[in-house]
């Protein structure tokens, strides 16, 4: 794995890559979608709130996705901005929409979302915007699995993960498994098995995990409970075992209440497997959690923090913002993790 060693000058801790949005969140909770009256609007995106959160915790990220020249656009930038994330590599594509996703909070274990990703911005990134980054002056790079959904983003996905390693930057992968966004999930498969043997670190449900090893795993069974969300059947030792043998030196597999379970490939070749608990706290929406972990992760990279204490502070990170209502204007500072951390037992 490239290191992130803090003696090897970069302009930025992180660069992270692909999706932006507006998120619309229901202020009215515990009702059908249909019966919704006003919805609070925040900045959302999965590589977009992990810049948020990495920045918060005190990193210097930028963040590379593409917004439309429309209102939209303007929100997610000036928040940005205001939170000190690096947007002078975000290009407006002419004749595309910036993204939007509304999110219903019906009960404990219910978020339907819709997502508004047609002419989307920022599937539009293309090669030439990842040499106008600052792929080359990065300690991490992160991407998102749906970056790979559409061209020319997914060519340009590619791109950024291979100049960045050759750099000696970082690479790390959010499987992001959006269902919705590809035509078949079997594409999504081929896509992440292309991707992984230029990633260094993967972040992952089961559910993600299986889905990125579908053809591997055995015979899958893909069920869709919503347009947004998928279970996927399978075999996740056997997808994890394989996933291993592709590239990526560390997996992170995302447990929810449960925490994470650490996954290592050591030097000899041999897997190292090991749980990290995380911290009760009640529910509000899942949505945003593991984009707050995401940060966590990265912050523990850059700082040389081993993985049991950098899984712990990304386990922190998540269940702070799995109380708010809302994702990247909800992350926490590392202050604010640190008296989280603290009232609950400590590291």
């Amino acid at each position: 794995m490239a290191t992130t060693s803090a003696s090897q000058p970069k302009a930025y801790d992180l660069l992270s890559m692909g999706r932006s949005g507006i998120d619309l969140y229901a202020n009215d909770i515990g009702v059908p979608f249909v019966e919704i009256k006003s919805f609070a609007a925040y900045v959302g995106g999965c590589p977009t709130n992990i810049a948020v959160g990495a920045q918060r915790l005190g990193l210097r990220t930028a963040l590379l996705t593409a917004v439309g020249p429309d209102r939209v656009g303007d929100f997610i930038v000036h928040f940005l901005n205001k939170e000190r994330v690096a947007t002078e590599y975000i290009p407006r594509k002419l004749g595309h929409r910036t993204s939007a996703v509304l999110l219903g909070i019906e009960g404990p274990d219910r978020f339907p979302l819709t997502y508004y990703r047609d002419n989307c911005a920022d599937n539009e990134l293309t090669i030439d915007d990842v040499r106008a980054s600052p792929i080359n002056d990065c300690k991490v790079l992160l991407i998102a699995g749906t970056n790979l959904s559409q061209e020319p983003s997914r060519s340009a996905t590619l791109y950024a993960a291979e100049t960045a390693r050759n750099a000696g930057a970082t690479v790390a992968l959010d499987l992001d498994f959006r269902p919705d966004q590809w035509r078949d999930p079997r594409s999504y498969a081929i896509n992440m098995r292309t991707l992984l043997r230029l990633v260094d670190i993967v972040l992952g449900t089961e559910d993600e995990i299986n889905a990125a090893m579908l053809s591997e795993a055995g015979q899958i069974e893909l069920t869709h409970s919503q347009v947004s969300d998928a279970r996927v059947a399978g075999d996740v030792e056997t997808g994890i075992a394989t996933l291993l043998t592709l590239g990526p030196q560390v997996l992170l597999q995302k447990r929810g209440a449960a925490g994470a379970r650490v996954h290592l490939v050591q030097p000899s070749g041999a897997v190292e497997h090991f749980d990290v608990p995380g911290f009760p706290v009640e529910v509000f929406t899942i949505l945003g959690a593991g984009d707050a972990f995401a940060s966590g992760v990265i912050y523990g990279c850059v700082q040389g923090w081993d993985w049991y204490r950098t899984v712990r502070l990304a386990n922190a990170c998540g269940a702070i913002v799995v109380t708010k209502h809302g994702c990247a204007n909800f992350t926490p500072t590392l202050a604010e993790v640190e008296a989280f951390v603290a009232g609950r037992g400590g590291w």
